[in-house]
């Protein structure tokens, strides 16, 4: 019988104090901290700050790095050529050919020191923002807008959206879902990034692999079906006929179940509050808390379809359901979720990195061949 681990499950690829993942606990640790600890209670900058150095910053630490990635925010003419050649791309496609661009930037590119890979991450936790916010506009037939420098990072990126300073409610909103999609664990883009930061590769290389990764639909999901799903629903008491005739019908439901999870999500639990928060405030408030509304009671049909016709599959609520909630309550596009996830998760992605070098370790694992032997050239 074949013992080879199909897609490395359960194979401990690397030692990391970054994040841990529980799936039966429903236990998600970042930096030490359990994610309810940090996720609306610090900012992005901060959570950023814990996984590069390994602490949460103090008041004059965090006010330096603001104003650090803040001057960072402007792209290059280089790399706004590119976003502008890929309005018509989808945004994850943009932001993965942009990426590339930003080693021009870099004074010494192949540079992987300590020194040189933060500043490298500065550099692209910074512009991920500008690069997605500049290409929602384009792809929209609008001009982009500069970046501004007295923002913080996440209520910058919803002014070059939308062109206006968010409200405080938005505002917090994007910060903390950022904060809450930092790090998880040794997902295919993480260790996409890592195995490319094994070769001693630069910091630009191994991001620009892991965003090739998350494009993938088994990793970076489908928050924006979630909305089509509780369009098609409608109403709550059209919840339970509909989930039973997709399951008959054998598709998959979007926003339930988790390669890790066996338990919610602990993800969910922070973007629900957020969902509900953006409920209550900003010009959509009625429109969001309807919407809001149907989904918690569409979620509690689902999970008990769920369990009735799939018995211990576990399929519990996964971090895109609320993820879709709380992005189209900011004004987002749908095409647009993943990639904005990126500008979360490029913070996660560099810590992994600078953590690869410092190992300074080929990531090189074996095969099992499973082809033909013996086979001959035929002749004459």
């Amino acid at each position: 019988m074949d013992s080879t681990p199909r897609g490395l499950d359960g194979v401990v690829a690397a030692q990391t104090r970054l994040s841990h993942v529980d799936g039966q606990a429903g236990e998600l640790i970042i930096g030490g901290y359990q994610l309810r600890e940090l996720a609306g209670r610090v900012s992005f900058e901060e959570a950023a700050h814990l996984l590069w150095r390994g602490a949460l910053p103090s008041r004059d630490e965090l006010a330096t790095l603001r104003r650090e990635i803040a001057a960072l925010r402007a792209l290059p003419d280089e790399t706004m050529h590119v976003v502008r050649a890929a309005a018509k791309s989808p945004p994850i496609d943009a932001l993965r050919m942009a990426c590339a661009t930003l080693s021009l930037d870099l004074p010494h590119p192949d540079d992987i020191s300590p020194t040189a890979d933060l500043e490298a991450a500065k550099l692209l936790t910074a512009r991920f923002p500008t690069i997605v916010a500049a290409h929602a506009r384009l792809s929209a037939g609008r001009e982009p807008i500069p970046p501004r420098t007295d923002l913080p990072l996440a209520a910058n990126f919803l002014y070059m959206v939308h062109g206006k300073e968010p409200d405080p409610v938005a505002a917090r909103a994007i910060d903390t879902y950022w904060v809450t999609v930092i790090d998880h664990g040794m997902n295919a883009s993480t260790f996409a990034a890592r195995v490319i930061a094994s070769t001693r590769s630069d910091m630009v290389s191994a991001v620009t692999g892991a965003i090739g990764a998350l494009k993938g639909p088994l990793h970076g999901g489908a928050p924006g079906p979630v909305l089509d799903m509780l369009k098609d629903i409608r109403s709550a008491d059209r919840a339970e006929p509909w989930v039973r005739n997709e399951l008959a019908a054998g598709r998959r439901i979007m926003g339930f179940g988790h390669r890790v999870y066996k338990v919610r999500d602990p993800r969910a639990d922070v973007l629900s509050t957020v969902a509900n928060e953006m409920g209550t405030a900003g010009g959509g408030a009625l429109e969001n808390r309807k919407l809001f509304d149907l989904a918690r009671a569409a979620e509690q049909t689902i999970l008990k379809v769920l369990d009735e016709v799939k018995p211990g599959r576990n399929l519990r609520t996964n971090v895109e359901f609320f993820t879709a909630l709380v992005l189209q309550a900011l004004g987002l596009e749908p095409r647009s979720f993943v990639a904005t996830f990126a500008c979360g998760r490029v913070a996660g992605w560099c810590a992994h990195v600078i953590e690869q070098h410092g190992e300074d370790h080929l990531i090189r694992p074996q095969s099992e061949y499973i082809g033909p032997r013996g086979l001959k050239i035929g002749g004459g």
